[in-house]
């Protein structure tokens, strides 16, 4: 099995995020990936570094206006006079689901409430560089599937299944998934994305949500009462061509096992219809008892029963690190998953 791993992924050092109107420490940090490399030692992987890619390798899932955006903003924030540490927005481009959508402002202040949907994804000088480290190791991922490789495995940090085409949120800022995805549809592939994140991955959803040659699946924490609140409800089926190309399948606050691996059976008999030739795993960690958000109640032998059940769909599969936060089990779970799934 190979892995894949960026260094430049430890540049991005969030100083914390915004919960309830607070600013508290994030979870989100460089101390991540040591738990996760462990997780891959368990295993007898070491990750190599994938080649390295420009904002343009971005442009197959997000738009060139978010890419500029996200090339020049910290720069720019810096000439804001009397500006906070980072970009915060102040106003949001709340009207964007309207008519007539919002126009585009010319003042960073503005372009910050269009392209940064709330308080947790900061973009801090590093950020850039971690965000492409990840993206490139998804990206490379991808390519290897594409050329024949069964099983491989990007520790992608930061996460990117809350970033939009458009939008950072959610600690994501390039969505790594749909890079894969769509990777995978651009060699030819018949794709499913199946996310295993205890939230909800609304910005990959949104990419693909009017598409019927990428299926999204997601299984996660109800969203009535756990982020991202609007989006990941059984309702949202896709649309237009992409109407039956979405399923999400919300779960009450501490499951477990058992209920997990239920709706888990679900989401494969889905996955199966659509009849895929690969397969996009949004592997998040976070559905742990022990994960810090403490949505789910999954053991690591759960785990290790998602990887084995996934590898019953006989596809190859292309894993792609989401959530999973600083825990004693973080690197278990890992190591579980993916040897369930035949690493």
């Amino acid at each position: 099995m190979i892995t894949l791993f960026d260094a430049a992924s430890r540049r991005h050092e969030p100083p914390g995020f915004v919960v309830a109107g607070r600013l508290q420490p994030s979870p989100e940090r460089p101390e991540r990936i040591d738990m996760l490399l462990d997780g891959l030692g368990r295993l007898g992987l070491a990750p190599v570094a994938p080649p390295p890619i420009d904002l343009s390798a971005a442009g197959i899932v997000h738009t060139e206006r978010y890419l500029a955006f996200l090339a020049t903003v910290v720069e720019r924030w810096a000439r804001v006079g009397g500006g906070s540490a980072w970009p915060v927005p102040n106003i949001h481009a709340l009207g964007r689901a309207t008519l007539p959508e919002p126009s585009y402002p010319d003042s960073v202040i503005g372009q910050v409430g269009y392209h940064i949907g709330d308080g947790s994804a900061p973009i801090l000088p590093g950020t850039l560089e971690a965000m492409l480290g990840a993206a490139a190791s998804a990206l490379e991922a991808a390519r290897l599937v594409a050329g024949g490789e069964r099983l491989v495995y990007a520790l992608a940090r930061p996460p990117g299944h809350h970033a939009a085409a458009d939008v950072a949120a959610g600690f994501c800022y390039l969505n790594n998934s749909a890079l894969a995805a769509e990777t995978l549809v651009r060699a030819g592939h018949r794709v499913a994305i199946l996310d295993v994140d205890v939230h909800h991955g609304n910005g990959t959803q949104a990419i693909f949500y009017d598409r019927a040659d990428v299926l999204t699946v997601s299984i996660h924490a109800d969203p009535a009462r756990f982020y991202p609140f609007f989006w990941g409800y059984a309702h949202e089926t896709g649309r237009g061509t992409g109407e039956g190309f979405n399923l999400n399948l919300p779960l009450a606050r501490g499951t477990g096992d058992a209920d997990y691996l239920a709706a888990l059976a679900t989401a494969l008999d889905r996955v199966r219809r659509h009849e895929p030739t690969a397969l996009v795993v949004a592997a998040g960690l976070d559905a742990s008892a022990e994960d810090p958000f403490q949505g789910f109640a999954v053991t690591t032998a759960g785990f290790e029963a998602i990887g084995r059940a996934i590898a019953t769909l006989g596809l190859p599969v292309c894993v792609i690190q989401e959530g999973g936060y600083p825990s004693p089990s973080l690197g278990t779970n890992l190591a579980a998953l993916l040897g369930g799934l035949g690493a």
